[in-house]
């Protein structure tokens, strides 16, 4: 498959039910449990169709991840495009939260494969980082946060939060963690 030539509509069908099928098992924690020739059993297609598409383990969670991420990057430009800076880039974070409790068995799978530091699931971070940035840059230019944070130092915040999942009261400990994330960017009065 080139990314130039488009798929055949049965062959994208494929393709889009073992993305949705894996983000499902990603979501339910089983990813490492499951063989891999297990997800198209699971799926409904043959094993055959399942490596033409993806041929490991990586190139499936990779796919599944390109669809999150291409979702949150959007999210990001809407927000940007409809809200004040600092409100947008509040929302995302909050926003974060909310996806990485949704999607925590995904969150998990990501941080192990993303271990190598390289590849499209790297590539796909730093397009995430790159939306956060530039939230960053907007609220820094409206004044509303000071200019001397990057994203990297958010993002690290986020997998920190994601990291720690797995505390008993989480989520209200990750919402408190974002409101003293945004308190200590915004620029003194």
């Amino acid at each position: 498959m080139t990314a130039d030539k488009p798929l055949r509509a049965d062959a994208q069908r494929n393709r889009d039910v073992l993305i949705a099928k894996a983000r499902e098992i990603f979501d339910a924690g089983d990813f490492f449990d499951l063989r891999f020739d297990d997800f198209a059993r699971l799926a409904g297609v043959g094993t055959g169709t399942l490596y033409r598409h993806f041929p490991t383990r990586e190139a499936l969670a990779g796919a599944v991840y390109q669809g999150e991420v291409a979702a949150l990057c959007d999210r990001a430009r809407r927000l940007q495009a409809t809200l004040p800076a600092e409100e947008a880039l509040a929302a995302f974070l909050r926003g974060m939260v909310e996806h990485i409790a949704a999607h925590e068995g995904l969150a998990r799978t990501l941080t192990t494969l993303m271990a190598t530091g390289k590849g499209a699931l790297a590539e796909n971070g730093r397009a995430l980082e790159q939306a956060v940035t530039d939230l960053v840059a907007a609220a820094v230019r409206d004044g509303a946060i000071r200019g001397d944070v990057d994203a990297g130092a958010l993002m690290m915040a986020l997998h920190g939060i994601g990291a720690a999942h797995d505390r008993s009261n989480w989520r209200t400990e990750a919402d408190d963690l974002i409101t003293l994330v945004l308190d200590g960017l915004r620029r003194p009065r």
